[in-house]
């Protein structure tokens, strides 16, 4: 009797759980904002007047897309199906912790050595390519084409592309990609938030020995390239090679042995991009706006916004621009004590409209306010509101008076103002919320 007693209580405690479970899961994920739970985010768009993403018609993702387009992975292969090669489909893809794409298909990690093809090796490509023996010509022969078929190996399981109508984006506060490198090319309408970029490390550097007139080591990945895109937010992302700095590799030719390129790449005639509550740390060259000096189609193209992003312990380019017409305000850039590979932070190049205004600068003392703009062949840069170390700082003037002639002097001339922008903060209150909410991790804060 006791024991049957026992039974029906057992009974109706798995019947009580059974239906909290059931109407925990009945409820959707959007109001699942109590404690514990992390808010869905996955169909928001752009709102109006956030920067170039937001004009002409706007970038909503995949915010229209029906039940059996939305999708939460956890792993590469989950991911790649959910990408769908790439398809124009309205999807949303939510990442639930971190996706390593450094993985077979059965998710076992994979090393440079599981890539490696055809006898390459760095010691043989270093035998067969050290200038001292083999000159300034471009390598080629057996090492070379070892070199390209185990990059192609690598290739197939990194690089993955994103198509139009997508929304990518974090399940919960430590999403991320680990080794990825996306690649939104010819697509419109991306969203890509709150997630964590690490990490696109390049096992097959190829040796260019006339680079820069010494020779460099380029790699072939940014953690996420927009490649004739258009309307794309980008939005608390948090990028780095977090895991494999650049600094920590060997010297080889008398070359840093790179194996990242950029963390975020805006060319091939890109269009209409908003960057927002980002941030870009520990990296060489983090944001490149525009590829090439003599690409003339991107004339009239790469309007893109960058706005209450961080930028901290990068080297350059954060932006350079050619052609665009780029609206950099509100942002936070921070150089470190121990950095002294710095180079510049605003990079002003051919037919590029910068607009500056009430963006952050600290830095060390041994990196002055004159060196947080450089120019290639530009001609203009309008700057207003920035602080230097806490004080206003006329990053226009300084630019002309320190110039040491290699190149003309700016005009706050430019041909094409911003477009469509939210209210621009003072640029010390703007430093203090960049430096609470950016990042992924933050957007639901």
């Amino acid at each position: 009797m006791r024991s049957d007693r026992r039974r029906n209580r057992t009974a109706a405690r798995l019947a009580l759980a059974a239906a909290l479970t059931a109407a925990l899961t009945a409820v959707p994920a959007s109001a699942q904002t109590g404690p514990g739970r992390y808010p869905d985010l996955s169909r928001e768009v752009l709102p109006d007047g956030d920067g170039w993403a937001a004009a002409e018609g706007g970038t909503t993702g995949g915010s229209a897309a029906d039940a059996a387009h939305v999708y939460t992975v956890r792993t590469r292969a989950e991911l790649v199906r959910a990408l769908d090669g790439g398809s124009a489909a309205p999807k949303v893809i939510r990442v639930a912790g971190t996706i390593d794409a450094n993985t077979d298909d059965a998710g076992r990690p994979l090393s440079c050595d599981d890539y490696a093809t055809d006898g390459y090796s760095v010691a043989g490509y270093l035998a067969a390519y050290d200038p001292r023996t083999w000159g300034a010509a471009k390598p080629s022969g057996p090492q070379e084409d070892a070199r390209r078929a185990s990059a192609a190996r690598q290739a197939e399981r990194v690089v993955l592309a994103v198509g139009p109508n997508t929304t990518l984006i974090g399940a919960g506060p430590r999403a991320g990609l680990r080794g990825a490198a996306l690649q939104v090319e010819g697509a419109s309408n991306v969203i890509v938030r709150d997630l964590e970029l690490a990490d696109a490390y390049d096992c097959f550097p190829v040796w260019q020995p006339n680079s820069g007139g010494l020779g460099d080591w380029k790699s072939a990945y940014d953690t996420l390239w927009l490649r004739g895109a258009r309307n794309v937010w980008v939005d608390h992302v948090t990028f780095s090679d977090k895991g494999h700095p650049d600094a920590a590799e060997p010297m080889y030719f008398g070359r840093n042995f790179l194996r990242h390129d950029g963390l975020l790449d805006i060319t091939n005639g890109s269009d209409l991009v908003t960057v927002s509550w980002s941030r870009f740390s520990g990296h060489d060259k983090a944001v490149l706006i525009g590829n090439g000096d003599g690409v003339l189609t991107d004339r009239g193209k790469l309007r893109v916004t960058l706005h209450h992003n961080e930028f901290t312990g990068i080297v350059q380019r954060a932006p350079r621009v050619r052609f665009g017409q780029v609206h950099v305000y509100d942002n936070r850039y921070v150089v470190p004590e121990d950095a002294h590979d710095y180079r510049y932070s605003i990079g002003v190049s051919t037919e590029s409209s910068v607009v500056a205004e009430n963006n952050s600068f600290t830095t060390p003392a041994h990196v002055e306010a004159a060196d947080l703009v450089k120019s290639w062949n530009g001609t203009a840069l309008l700057a207003r509101g920035n602080v230097f170390n806490g004080y206003p700082v006329d990053l226009l003037a300084l630019y002309n008076a320190y110039n040491s002639g290699s190149e003309r002097d700016l005009t706050d001339q430019v041909e094409r103002l911003p477009g469509p922008h939210g209210p621009i903060e003072d640029a010390a209150a703007a430093d203090r919320a960049v430096a609470r909410h950016a990042g992924a991790g933050r957007a639901a804060r």
